[in-house]
């Protein structure tokens, strides 16, 4: 299955923070053969969002299996830096180059760990490459490293709380990770979506 739509505004939460995806208007359902044997499939018209659209699929109606990889690399960038698309994956590039890696991440969030928060970076960086073959497989790479990634999040949100006396978890004695993370959600003005193809959704 490839999304073909994959950006902010299409990934909701529910009340357990837990990320689902909507709006499968677009989505395919690649054939058995094709998804087992080759990479990629074609299609006769392109469909998506602007900014978040897999480049070759936009320029050659070829459809892959890391088609919404490249959606999902924009996505972890955004949700690091809470800036737009366009042009993301430039700045946090030219941000790494230059040492000023600290400065492009979202300045509402206080002791980022910028070793932790940097892995993260180059990991939605290498999804969001502009040819299909150089991005990584989601299940033996991308999860993997994503899984980590929120072990110690979830670690350190944890001693976070033990640090600030946050009530403890009954029945584990530990904090509970949804005590911390309970509170009014806020949009980020750089999670809203952008222009689609011609105004909208390319069929």
């Amino acid at each position: 299955m490839v999304h073909r739509d994959l950006k902010p505004a299409n990934i909701l939460l529910d009340q357990n923070y837990t990320s689902k995806i909507s709006d499968v208007g677009l989505a395919r359902l690649l054939p058995p053969s094709v998804a087992d044997q080759v990479t990629q499939y074609r299609m006769t018209t392109a469909a998506g969002t602007f900014c978040y659209i897999d480049p070759e699929y936009q320029q050659t109606s070829m459809l892959g299996t890391r088609s919404d990889i490249y959606s999902f690399g924009i996505l972890l960038l955004q949700l690091i830096t809470a800036k737009p698309p366009m042009g993301l994956t430039h700045q946090v590039e030219r941000s790494i180059e230059t040492g000023t890696f600290r400065q492009v991440l979202d300045p509402s969030i206080q002791n980022w760990p910028i070793d932790e928060a940097l892995r993260f970076a180059k990991l939605a960086l290498t999804c969001a490459e502009l040819r299909r073959k150089d991005r990584p497989d989601l299940g033996t790479v991308v999860l993997p490293e994503l899984n980590w990634l929120r072990a110690f999040g979830e670690e350190n949100t944890q001693q976070f709380a033990v640090d600030n006396n946050v009530g403890t978890s009954s029945s584990h004695d530990r904090v509970s990770v949804q005590d911390i993370r309970s509170g009014p959600l806020h949009q980020q003005s750089g999670y809203q979506s952008s222009s689609q193809f011609s105004g909208s959704s390319i069929n």
